[in-house]
This record gives structure tokens, C-alpha cells and sequence, in this order.
């Protein structure tokens, strides 16, 4: 009987911390609608663009210019203006990312004035400062997965790195590298 009782005694502690982790209300699911706040002002940016995507090709162009974002309502939503140069000539293009409350989640929309059309929208969130973000899209009239990734190298310098995929995100190939730093 006594032994019993030790026993009972030393699993006391481990039933009080299950009892208190039972008792303990639901973690509030998180709000990432001040996700991009850290990224609201201009920034030099300086680019790495892939010349020719998805055709084997590892030849790079560089570009430098700017990116200038502005939130709009309250910076659950903002808009970025890229405009950049290099010998390969100049990229001039714009983002709206808007955040939707109900999923938790950004999608990020591009344009580029070249073309006018506005893409399929990537949606995702960050985890641990680092944002994800995938979507579908078209490329030369095929079918691709599109992946978004932001990081921050630095307190003042970001990289934005884009991806395509044929085969429905088993592989990547990387396209576009973008380094901000803040201007």
C-alpha cells in the first residue's frame, strides 16, 4: 500500500500539469494582418532576373532601382512600385498585396506596365518572419506553380526570391532575386 502511494505521489505533478494543459483556453489563431508593416517606405533594390525561364538557360541579368510601398486602409493592404534599369533595359512593375481576415492569409497580385495584365494571385502567410506564398499561373501558354519567398537578411535588407514549376512544386527553378535594402 505504501508503495502505491509513492507512486501516486510521483506522478501527482505529471496529472496537475495535465490537468492545467487541458484547462488552458485555445491559443488565439494568429493575426498577419500587419505582416508587411516592416516594409512600408522606398528601398534600392537591386535585381536578378533569369533571362530566359523554364528553358535550361543559366544566364542572369542585373538590374538597380527602386521599390516604394505604400500601405492603404490601415496597411492591411499595400502597394508596391518597382522601377528598375540595366542593360537589359528597364522593368517597370507594381504589387498589390491584400490581406484577407477571414483565411488568415496575403495574396500578392503583380503587373508590369510591358504587358498590362494583372496575374493569377499567390496566397500565403509568414511563419517565423519569413513569408510564403504560392500560386497557379501560365507560362508560354503552359500550366506552372508559382513560389514567392521573402526573407529578411538583415534589420534593413529583405530578399524576394520567385520560382516556377512544371511539375506541380516537386522541383523549382528559381527566376527572380530581389535584394532590398532601405533607402
Amino acid at each position: 500500500m505504501i508503495r502505491l502511494l509513492r507512486h501516486i505521489l510521483a506522478l501527482a505533478p505529471l496529472w496537475v500539469a495535465l490537468g492545467a494543459a487541458a484547462e488552458a483556453p485555445p491559443a488565439m489563431p494568429r493575426d498577419g494582418s500587419h505582416d508587411f508593416d516592416w516594409e512600408i517606405g522606398t528601398w534600392k533594390t537591386h535585381l536578378k532576373l533569369l533571362r530566359r525561364p523554364l528553358s535550361g538557360s543559366t544566364e542572369w541579368v542585373e538590374y538597380d532601382g527602386t521599390s516604394l510601398v505604400r500601405g492603404v486602409l490601415g496597411n492591411r493592404a499595400n502597394i508596391v512600385e518597382l522601377d528598375v534599369q540595366g542593360p537589359a533595359g528597364r522593368i517597370q512593375g507594381a504589387a498589390l498585396r491584400l490581406y484577407e481576415p477571414q483565411a488568415r492569409r496575403w495574396t500578392l497580385n503583380f503587373f508590369n506596365v510591358n504587358d498590362g495584365l494583372l496575374t493569377s494571385p499567390m496566397a500565403g502567410e509568414f511563419h517565423d518572419g519569413t513569408g510564403t506564398f504560392f500560386g497557379p499561373d501560365t507560362f508560354r501558354d503552359k500550366p506552372i506553380r508559382v513560389r514567392f519567398v521573402i526573407s529578411k537578411l538583415t534589420g534593413n535588407s529583405y530578399r524576394f526570391e520567385q520560382a516556377f514549376s512544371t511539375d506541380s512544386g516537386k522541383t523549382w527553378e528559381i527566376n527572380w532575386i530581389a535584394t532590398d535594402t532601405r533607402a
